[in-house]
C-alpha cells in the first residue's frame, strides 16, 4: 500500500455512511497482466491465457480472471477511501458478498467506485469500515464486478 489518499477522523466517516466515497482512476486490463496473473495463480485456463483458442468463444478475445478483477479492488480503494486518523494499521478484512456481473475482455479498463456502508465499532482497539464498491468497464452500462469490502482499523 502506497498510502492512503486522505486521512479522516472515525466521526467524520460515520457522518458519510450511504455516501459515495469516490471512484479510482481507470486501470488498463492487458494480456501480459492476465498471463501474469495465470501464472501466478496456477489458473491457466485457456479463455485467460490463449488468445488464438479465445477468438473461438462468444467473447471473441481471453478475458480476465474474475478473481484478477477482485485483486484490483484494495489497490482502487487505497487511491480514494481514506485512512481512519489515530488507528495504528488497517487490515483488509475481506470481503462479505462478490459477485462477477460481466466478463473483462482484454484491452478493457477499469474503475472502482466505493459507497460507504457500514463503520461499526468491533471493540475498543477495533473499528470497521463496510464499503459498497462497483468495479466498472469503459464503456459498459454493465458493472465487471460488485461487492461487499471490509476494512478494519486497528487502534
Amino acid at each position: 500500500m502506497e498510502g492512503p489518499a486522505t486521512v479522516a477522523t472515525w466521526e467524520s466517516l460515520v457522518e458519510r455512511v450511504g455516501q459515495e466515497i469516490g471512484c479510482s482512476a481507470w486501470r488498463d486490463v492487458d494480456q501480459a497482466t492476465i498471463a501474469a496473473f495465470g501464472a501466478t495463480t496456477g489458473d491457466r485456463y485457456f479463455l485467460h491465457m490463449d488468445p488464438e483458442r479465445a477468438k473461438a468463444t462468444p467473447f471473441g478475445a481471453t478475458i480476465a480472471h474474475g478473481m484478477l478483477t477482485l485483486s484490483l479492488v484494495p489497490a482502487m480503494g487505497y487511491e480514494v477511501c481514506p485512512y481512519v486518523e489515530g488507528a495504528r494499521y488497517p487490515l483488509n478484512y475481506g470481503f462479505n458478498r462478490v459477485r462477477f456481473v460481466a466478463p473483462v475482455i482484454v484491452g478493457s479498463r477499469l474503475r472502482a467506485r466505493f459507497a460507504l456502508q457500514r463503520a461499526e465499532v468491533v471493540s475498543a482497539d477495533q473499528r470497521q469500515l463496510t464499503y459498497d464498491v462497483t468495479v466498472e468497464r469503459d464503456g459498459h452500462d454493465r458493472p465487471a464486478l460488485v461487492a461487499e469490502w471490509l476494512m478494519r482499523y486497528v487502534f
